[in-house]
């Protein structure tokens, strides 16, 4: 088990250890959370003897082997399936010396701890990992310098987890992943045979893949069994009690301190009053425990387009090439919120530019409103902020006519407040940049916004905070992400990007997982049992249905205002006079648009109230 027995370390004099400890039993999977800059990181390079304790010990089995993440693999011309394997050094130690090895005793020696370690199934242990992070059997051969950076990352992931360390220490391992591959990670730490802990701000993994939460606080270490969210109810009533018994405590106090004020120089009363000033003295402080500070997205509010605001009738796509995307037929109202789903290379980043306008259709018809503007945000463009510049200077450079105190509130309205404002990119956090990223994707107030991983780098609090934002946000909204529990709680439509098509995705996320695990997305959901009952559908699901069917009215309330508007424009006389052109034509095909959209929110409200009818 690993040991952690009250620890003490500062950095630069500030404290971020003071007495903390916590026991790990063996085997278990275990989430560190905690505030950004609380010391998580710290915690693992004290772990790992990187860093010299003040005070206290950590202690681990003898011999026990730790394992983390590196930086990133190096750029070379070893195949990424020969950088995994040689990531367990033991076992690429044992095969040199065999080669080598005269004494036959050694030789019988080498033979028996390859044969215990499994070095023969090696290979395909590593093909295995590296298949289940998205290289395909072609990739695993080729060089390691043929990949990107983060894909390095992957490989660097892979390696890891193949050496099978006794106690594997994970910082943000999904930040570098998609989708399939998060899911993938979730299953395989699930099964994992040793100790795992993770850093990690996504709220799946940690309530999927776990047996306890590490949480550091206040400089201690508080060890809680249960995933996630089980964690955050019991800290909300932890914190609830505490709140209420120092409120209680302090009335306590002003009541006693009332008493000796009023009393301590009167002789009569001089006992009593003494009495309660040592019972003042005893009394133990309770402080409630600090409420965590409130994260905050604001999105500007964009004017309201008549529908469609994109229309794609045979459009394909591609890079100069053949098309990675073909016959799209697609539209977007201002009001979608959609997921884009599909395995790793399938065309949702294609998808993504062309939407955006960074890639031009080659075959087909694509007709966007006139007046549209599109926010983009993906996770390259963080790396492309100006690191020697601070986030005021950064959006000066797009506002220059505005003066600094507005800017300033603009940087506030996605928490980078004074201090942030003035430091340069280069020493700001990942979820700093992530922010400011955000911030100049939507300064225009834009009616689309294509949201490309925009969780990486966001801790657990900004993270709720994007949930927020973008159910108050009145433009449309196209998802790409690993985190489900964004997907589950923003989006309300899935498109499936696979074979070069792009299709609605009719099932829920939970299916898409389920058949994301099983390797098989064609994979229908098996009928029950005829003696099988039908599931009751629990409360959470009721609500949510009864969500879906709220926002379908909304939009068709929205709908039926548009419609009464254009038939009243419609009506006026004045339209078909003389001299208007084509004025009237225009209206015609606005009403036409607006009635359209009219029956296919009708179609998704009937199709919602069904759904809800049958759970109830």
């Amino acid at each position: 088990m690993l040991r952690i027995s009250d620890i003490s370390y500062s950095v630069e004099g500030r404290p971020l250890f003071s007495g903390a400890s916590a026991t790990i039993p063996y085997g278990h999977k275990v989430g560190l959370v905690g505030r950004n800059g609380a010391g998580k990181t710290t915690l693992f390079r004290i772990i790992r003897r990187e860093l010299a304790l003040e005070g206290g010990d950590i202690s681990l089995p003898a011999r026990s082997k730790i394992g983390g993440v590196a930086q990133e693999v190096p750029s070379s011309d070893t195949s990424l399936l020969d950088t995994v394997l040689q990531a367990d050094t033991e076992r690429t130690a044992l095969l040199a010396e065999s080669e080598t090895a005269q004494d036959p005793h050694r030789i019988a020696d080498i033979q028996h701890r390859l044969a215990d370690i499994d070095a023969w199934s090696a290979e395909g242990r590593a093909s295995s990992i590296l298949k289940g992070l998205g290289f395909d059997a072609e990739a695993q051969l080729r060089p390691c310098s043929d990949f990107s950076g983060g894909w390095r990352m992957r490989v660097a992931l892979a390696g890891v987890l193949f050496a099978q360390p006794d106690l594997l220490l994970l910082d943000e391992p999904t930040n570098y992943l998609d989708l399939e591959g998060a899911l993938w990670l979730e299953a395989y730490l699930q099964k994992y045979p040793h100790t795992v802990i993770i850093i990690s701000h996504d709220r799946g993994l940690l309530n999927r893949a776990v047996q306890g939460i590490l949480h550091l606080d206040q400089k201690k270490l508080t060890y809680w069994t249960g995933p996630y969210d089980q964690f955050a109810r019991q800290m909300a009533e932890r914190r609830a009690v505490l709140a209420s018994e120092a409120k209680k405590q302090e009335a306590r106090r002003a009541h006693l301190q009332s008493f000796v004020d009023r009393f301590k120089a009167k002789a009569s009363k001089a006992v009593q009053a003494q009495s309660r000033v040592k019972m003042l003295e005893k009394m133990t402080t309770i402080t409630p425990p600090e409420e965590a500070k409130k994260q905050v997205f604001t999105f500007p509010k964009p004017e309201e387009l008549s529908p469609p605001i994109i229309n794609m009738e045979g459009v394909a796509v591609g890079y100069g090439g053949p098309p990675i995307l073909r016959k799209l037929n697609l539209r977007i109202d201002q009001d979608d919120r959609i997921a884009l789903l599909g395995r790793n290379g399938e065309g949702k980043s294609t998808l993504s530019k062309l939407l955006a306008g960074k890639l031009e259709a080659c075959e087909g018809k694509m007709v966007s409103s006139s007046k549209l503007r599109i926010g983009y945000f993906a996770q390259h463009q963080v790396d492309e902020l100006h690191i020697d510049e601070t986030p005021l200077q950064h959006i000066m450079r797009l506002r220059p006519n505005e003066g600094q105190p507005r800017l300033r509130a603009r940087l506030a309205g996605f928490g980078l407040m004074a201090d942030q404002a003035e430091t340069v990119v280069g020493r700001l956090s990942g979820g700093q940049k992530a922010r400011l990223s955000l911030l100049l994707a939507t300064i225009d107030a834009p009616h689309l916004l294509i949201l490309d991983e925009p969780t990486n780098h966001l801790d657990m609090e900004s993270r709720e905070a994007l949930v927020e934002a973008l159910t108050e946000y009145s433009g449309a909204v196209v998802l790409v992400s690993h985190d489900m529990h964004l997907l589950g709680l923003v989006a309300d439509r899935l498109w499936l990007v696979k074979g070069g098509a792009v299709v609605p995705y009719t099932e829920d996320l939970e299916t898409y997982r389920a058949q994301l695990l099983a390797g098989d997305e064609d994979a229908k959901p098996k009928a029950a049992a005829a003696v099988e009952k039908p599931k009751k559908a629990s409360r959470d699901e009721v609500l949510a249905l009864k969500a879906d069917v709220r926002k379908c009215e909304e939009r068709l309330a929205k709908l039926n205002d548009m419609r009464d508007r254009l038939a009243k424009k419609l009506a006026d006389p004045e339209l078909y006079e003389p001299g208007r052109g084509t004025e009237a034509e225009t209206w015609q095909k606005k009403y036409a648009e607006v009635m359209d959209g009219l029956d296919r929110a009708e179609a998704m409200w009937l199709k919602a109230q069904e759904k809800l009818e049958a759970a109830s």
